[in-house]
């Protein structure tokens, strides 16, 4: 059985795009026996990472300053065989609280940066995956976010696994189709095999 962590960052929450695929690949993942914990970054207190370096000396717990939301995302992606980044694409890039949190993971998360010399990274042998949607076609939408990500999973010794990315294609038109659907349950299941 294997347990995930869903970091969801839409402005628009329940009537998202993303939160409609987001929707059926949790639905096939649950079915099958496994867990997710989703934390809404919209809905949260998530300071900007300000470098200080506190959380330098502690090589066994994130041990971050900032006094906001972020511990219990810590600590839920720690106790996770998977991390889910779910969001839309804003100008070629993760929205604001999905930044704000992946710059904290990656100072809380790995003692690289301190007095001490460098430590280890507390996400090591973690995997990673990406599910979004864009107005673009998704590579030259999504295609800069998943190659930082790809980098990012290098640079904290984590396994990239996979992204899903849907287009949509304006207000004007609907979003959510039986394709798409069926795309984020395959998904889902694919993620369970890696």
């Amino acid at each position: 059985r294997m347990h995930m962590t869903v970091l969801f960052a839409s402005p628009r929450a329940a009537h998202s795009n993303t939160r409609a695929l987001l929707v059926p690949f949790l639905e096939t993942w649950r079915a099958a026996g496994h867990t997710a914990e989703m934390f809404s970054l919209f809905d949260l207190h998530i300071e900007p990472c300000r470098a200080c370096r506190g959380c330098q000396m502690d090589w066994e717990h994130p041990a971050c300053v900032l006094a906001d939301d972020m511990p219990a995302i810590f600590d839920a992606a720690l106790c996770s065989d998977i991390l889910l980044l779910a969001a839309p694409i804003h100008s070629w890039f993760c929205p604001a609280p999905m930044k704000a949190a992946l710059d904290r993971f990656v100072y809380a998360l790995n003692k690289y940066y301190g007095p001490r010399g460098r430590g280890p990274s507390l996400l090591s042998g973690k995997s990673l995956a990406i599910l979004t949607t864009c107005g673009y076609r998704p590579e030259k939408g999504a295609d800069l976010f998943i190659e930082g990500m790809r980098r990012w999973c290098r640079h904290t010794d984590m396994r990239y696994v996979d992204a899903l990315t849907e287009r949509h294609l304006g207000y004007d038109h609907t979003f959510m189709d039986a394709e798409k659907e069926a795309r984020a349950r395959a998904f889902a299941r694919a993620l369970m095999r890696a």
